[in-house]
């Protein structure tokens, strides 16, 4: 299509025309128009200035409008045709960004970031018997953010600036998931390394803790599992600042998410720094004990056993990073990490014979075949075994570990495990990582 010069002042006009008038149904068309118009790349390059100056003043129009209707509208017809209005504007504001540095900075000198943010944050408040009504101005106008947003430092601050983080978190709170997705996109647009250490601080905490509970409850949501994996796991102060105000349930997403990044191909430079693994280690220690009270059947309530399960997470990811990451091969000399760990099997052992409990050896294959009932899984299936891993990982090349598991007895313990045990099906594993404790051990 070729952008005439006729069409450009044309669609001025008619826009200029929304501006004096009272609002329409032909207004609602005559934006579409221009939405459609501005998908074409010659036209969209080809619009002058005083045509997106009429249009933020329209948007400024509705917005005074709507917030002056308030949120017990009485005139539900005219609220409803301000808001398709909004969303309108929104689309062709959208559309007026896609690769053209030009209109962005445009934009933002023209003041629609500050507009646009306000009627996000009144319509986010508003309910209306029909969702739809306000959701598609929701989410066209966080569409056009992220357009925005796109290559353009200037806007990801500005947006970052008056968003963050009340307006983010009120938007992640959206019923509505395509309106929780298109916030996440924003955010993952704008962060950045010190946008992640504003993150951290305590007033802040929230929003991040948001981020992680929605990659819990809603783990389709791509957007802020990218979040999560590209951004927070790089910083230590906030990884360690979400765990202490995390509940169980989302501590064991966060370590979910670790594990999945340390088992990325290429994941040696994962770009999880190696103060976030002393952490990690560090709450291994303090919290190992609590896997024990699944034994003792006072894991009946949720938080109890969300703790176990915790634990149980820590030592998966500790056995990650210890296995072949050179990164974290400094975990080795960890104050006391082999020694907790060897004292850990060796409770857990001694409670699994003390009485029948849910360390105890079994001889129950058929779960493993299939055929068994899914509801008797056992949360510590291979815990025992993964202590032994991570015993072996610790003592791998490292003579002073090696001596210092048999000063703890730890040989004869790990030998004890090496009976067939369906709870702890990796016996080779149990094995070689003997094998790994005995080799250059100074007898």
């Amino acid at each position: 299509m070729a952008a005439s010069t006729d069409i450009i002042l044309g669609t001025s006009a008619s826009i200029a025309g929304i501006l004096n008038e009272k609002h329409g149904p032909e207004h609602l068309q005559t934006l579409k128009t221009f939405t459609a118009a501005l998908r074409d790349v010659e036209y969209r390059d080809a619009v002058e200035e005083e045509t997106f100056s009429t249009l933020v003043k329209v948007l400024t129009r509705l917005c005074e409008e709507l917030q002056a209707a308030g949120l017990d509208s009485e005139d539900v017809q005219t609220f409803t045709l301000q808001l398709q209005l909004t969303a309108e504007c929104f689309r062709a504001q959208r559309n007026s960004c896609v690769q053209s540095k030009r209109n962005q900075s445009l934009l933002r000198e023209l003041g629609f970031i500050d507009v646009s943010l306000k009627l996000l944050r009144f319509l986010s408040t508003v309910n209306m018997e029909i969702p739809d009504t306000i959701f598609e101005p929701l989410r066209c106008g966080i569409q056009f953010l992220g357009n925005l947003a796109v290559g353009n430092q200037l806007c990801k601050d500005d947006i970052w600036m008056i968003s963050f983080p009340d307006l983010f978190l009120q938007l992640l709170s959206t019923d509505d998931e395509k309106t929780v997705n298109y916030t996440s996109m924003v955010i993952h647009t704008c962060l950045d390394e010190a946008k992640v250490e504003d993150l951290s601080k305590p007033q802040n905490i929230e929003l991040a803790l948001r981020v992680m509970e929605l990659c819990r409850t809603q783990p389709e949501l791509d957007w802020t599992v990218l979040i999560a994996t590209q951004h927070f796991l790089r910083s230590s102060s906030l990884v360690e600042n979400m765990y202490s105000e995390m509940s169980h349930h989302d501590r064991v997403t966060l370590l979910e998410l670790l594990l999945a990044q340390l088992r990325e191909e290429g994941s040696e430079d994962c770009g999880i720094p190696p103060s976030v693994a002393r952490f990690l280690a560090t709450s291994f220690q303090k919290g190992c004990g609590a896997v024990l009270t699944l034994a003792t059947g006072s894991a009946s309530s949720d938080e109890v056993l969300q703790e176990a399960l915790t634990v149980i997470s820590l030592l998966d990811v500790l056995c990650e990073m210890t296995s072949d990451h050179k990164q974290f091969m400094f975990l080795q000399d960890h104050p006391d990490l082999l020694v907790t760990t060897v004292e850990l099997l060796e409770q857990v052992h001694a409670t699994g014979k003390a009485s029948k409990n849910i360390f105890s050896a079994a001889q129950n294959f058929s779960s493993f075949s299939g055929d068994g009932d899914s509801s008797s899984y056992s949360p510590v299936i291979s815990f025992k075994a993964h202590l032994i891993r991570l015993i072996g990982n610790l003592c791998h090349s490292n003579t002073n570990n090696q001596n210092k598991v048999r000063e703890l007895e730890g040989i004869p313990l790990i030998l004890d495990n090496c009976n067939i045990d369906s709870n702890n099906p990796c016996i080779l594993s149990v094995k070689y990582n003997y094998k790994a404790v005995m080799v250059d051990s100074v007898m």
